[in-house]
């Protein structure tokens, strides 16, 4: 059953990417006096009342960062410069090296304790910090992510990857059609305008709403902070299902249905999901705000059928409580953070730059298998394209680029 049936005359709703907490306030107010008894639609089979667990909480739950920031000790520094000397010195494909040949043996044991904490336990952390400026831009892809040397040959294993974020999630995503593994989060505005309008807010110093990536772990890594603003906030999703689920369990019906997200010109021009799935007792939220309003000249396609009130109501409804109960973090030069982005939804607050500070993030996707969450079967079929990439296929882009499609258009 659906929570709203689209009318012949059904059109795209007054919403935008960035959500207006009137407009909001004011749809729920008329949908409510449009179809009583909104609030006692029963929860769709098998989802609960409420989640339990860790990585259930509350912005407020936590007094001060020495609960989710771990500093890297001057010994643990001077084990990462060593992995990665003894790597170099290899000139052997990454795959094939295990974390002794990395030389990572007691951070090892430390960042495999913080994974369990990522799936486990609060669903987040920040490693503090690397010193950036000391190194060029290929030996921190390596130190961070493990990059492959160039003019080697041989097929590497999956099972085997350097770098500190591999002993975090064994297996990295694809960002895009092209391979790439590594993703600059960065104002490309000036230096891509050649290639054409840029349709997602992390290219930008604008502010990105609440939203998910998609796979199970992303890792940022701050190479360079912003001159001010830009505060990265994270929200339980757990948290935000629970009252949606108590005080709008028709919501949680229509986010449990399928919803049309819009593909920005590929083909087909659209795919079908939900943006809410429960697995094992764990509420998993996954979408992005834009596939549903665009973002800035990245229109909705004409072609697209429109959302309805009650799915976008239920987009601000997400925003706003995810807002509710966010936790700010204090994102560093130097520091990686690390986050369930399965149980959690993250958010950036709009910022400024310099020409001393221009903020700059690296981006990796993430699973590690023998921790992971079941993954949502309609989603199975994005999480293998997405963790399938070979060891040969990926690339570690060095500077910025706009992600793209496989027939080239930005993603």
């Amino acid at each position: 059953m659906s929570s709203e049936t689209p009318t012949p005359t059904h059109q795209q709703p007054d919403i935008e990417y960035h959500p207006d907490e009137i407009k909001w306030r004011a749809r729920t107010a008329r949908r409510l006096a449009e179809n009583p008894g909104l609030e006692k639609v029963p929860l769709p089979e098998g989802f609960p009342k409420q989640v339990e667990g860790p990585i259930v909480w509350e912005g407020s739950d936590w007094v001060n960062e020495d609960q989710w920031v771990y500093n890297l000790s001057s010994s643990e520094l001077e084990e990462i410069e060593g992995g990665l000397k003894h790597f170099k010195n290899l000139n052997v494909p990454m795959g094939y090296l295990s974390k002794d040949t990395f030389a990572l043996s007691t951070l090892s044991t430390t960042l495999t304790g913080l994974a369990r904490e990522l799936y486990s336990g609060r669903g987040f952390f920040v490693l503090r910090a690397l010193p950036v400026d000391k190194y060029s831009r290929e030996d921190i892809a390596i130190i961070y992510a493990g990059k492959e040397l160039s003019g080697i040959t041989q097929v590497p294993s999956h099972n085997h990857l350097p770098g500190i974020s591999s002993h975090v999630g064994r297996a990295r995503g694809k960002q895009d059609d092209t391979g790439a593994v590594l993703a600059h989060i960065k104002d490309l505005r000036v230096s891509h305008a050649h290639e054409g309008n840029i349709g997602n807010a992390a290219y930008t110093t604008d502010k990105q709403v609440f939203h998910t990536d998609v796979g199970d772990l992303i890792a940022l890594l701050a190479l360079q902070s912003a001159a001010e603003g830009g505060v990265s906030k994270i929200s339980s999703g757990g948290r935000v299902y629970n009252e949606i689920a108590a005080t709008r369990p028709d919501l949680i019906r229509t986010m449990s249905e399928p919803w049309i997200l819009d593909r920005f010109g590929a083909t087909p021009p659209y795919t079908t999901r939900p943006v809410l799935y429960v697995e094992e007792g764990h509420a998993i939220i996954q979408y992005s705000r834009r596939h549903f309003t665009g973002y800035g000249d990245q229109k909705r396609g004409a072609e697209i059928p429109p959302i309805t009130e009650a799915q976008a109501e239920a987009l601000d409804t997400m925003h706003f409580l995810a807002e509710k109960y966010s936790l700010g973090l204090n994102f560093q030069k130097g520091d990686i953070q690390y986050i369930n982005s399965m149980g959690l939804l993250h958010a950036r607050e709009a910022f400024r730059d310099d020409e001393e500070h221009t903020r700059h993030l690296i981006r990796l996707w993430l699973r590690r298998d023998d921790l992971a969450w079941k993954t949502p079967g309609p989603l199975e079929h994005i999480w293998k394209k997405l963790y399938s990439i070979s060891p040969e296929q990926q690339r570690f882009p060095l500077e910025p680029e706009i992600r793209k499609t496989a027939s080239g258009k930005t993603k």
